[in-house]
């Protein structure tokens, strides 16, 4: 079964005196890669909320957003050099000694000096946080697949009905390449006939032989066998429950070369018009692969 690389996960938990909430968001990416958005406090499970995402997302970029509301993840607390106060208390006494236009001790200003009064975070995160906070991960991570897994069936079901296309066009091309053959050789006969005429009597057999040989380089029924091979390869790799983008890719290049190669070969209007038209269902097929994980 096909997963697209994008899509959306959400989940909320209420708990004591707060709620936790979850939101995920995933987009294509040549690799697979976690972003994670938390609080400073619960840095310390980040490489776990990751684990339990990468264990849904096999390729593409996910950014997670953890969001704590109601709750005080930490307080502030502030700490006091008592040591150095006493000293700039000490000196100030000796000073106020020397003069006799004394001012009180100057505790407010003392209280914004960073070297006396400092200000220290505490974390406090309960047991129950935490918890609460991998559980809702691990909840969103599942809706997320659940999601990836919901819009790869639609891009399977539109790759399936453009490939119904591309056989179709395949099936007029394959009917075609008899005529194309036969058209071919009389057309060059008919020239070398004329050039016969006008200059004179050459060796027929070697005329006869150079027209089989670019009547060969004209015959794209090889091209076509392969094409036939890459679109059942195609059809088998979209059944798989492994991520196949990348084997899907390359097949599409390997289409596209055949189609080259057919446009190349074949001059013939009405095929180079199926060409057109392949081409065109190739590139829709492309888009659509560039979504698939």
């Amino acid at each position: 079964m096909l997963k697209s690389m994008t899509g959306f996960g959400r989940s909320v938990k209420e708990i004591d005196r707060g709620q936790v909430t979850v939101e995920m968001r995933a987009v294509n990416h040549r690799f697979s890669e976690v972003n994670m958005r938390l609080p400073r406090q619960l840095f310390f499970i980040e490489d776990r909320l990751k684990k339990t995402i990468a264990a849904k997302i096999q390729r593409g970029k996910v950014d997670a957003y953890v969001n704590i509301a109601g709750q005080d993840l930490g307080g502030r607390e502030l700490q006091v050099d008592w040591e150095l106060f006493n000293r700039y208390y000490e000196t100030f006494e000796r000073m106020a000694e020397k003069t006799v236009a004394a001012e009180a001790f100057p505790i407010d200003r003392l209280l914004l000096h960073d070297e006396v009064v400092t200000v220290k975070e505490t974390e406090d995160i309960s047991a129950e946080l935490v918890t609460a906070v991998e559980e809702v991960t691990a909840e969103a991570a599942e809706h997320l697949a659940e999601m990836r897994e919901h819009e790869g069936a639609e891009l399977c079901a539109d790759i399936k009905r453009r490939l119904d296309t591309f056989e179709g066009l395949m099936s007029r091309m394959h009917s075609l390449s008899p005529d194309v053959q036969a058209a071919y050789r009389d057309r060059l006969q008919r020239r070398m006939e004329e050039l016969l005429a006008e200059f004179g009597e050459t060796d027929e057999q070697r005329l006869m032989t150079e027209v089989a040989v670019h009547a060969e380089k004209t015959d794209f029924q090889e091209e076509l066998t392969r094409m036939d091979s890459h679109v059942k390869q195609f059809r088998d790799i979209l059944q798989s429950t492994e991520p196949v983008g990348r084997k899907l890719d390359f097949l599409m290049q390997e289409l596209n070369r055949e189609v080259n190669t057919i446009g190349s070969k074949a001059g013939h209007l009405e095929v180079n018009q199926l060409v057109v038209e392949m081409k065109a269902e190739l590139e829709k097929i492309r888009e659509q692969i560039q979504n698939v994980e």
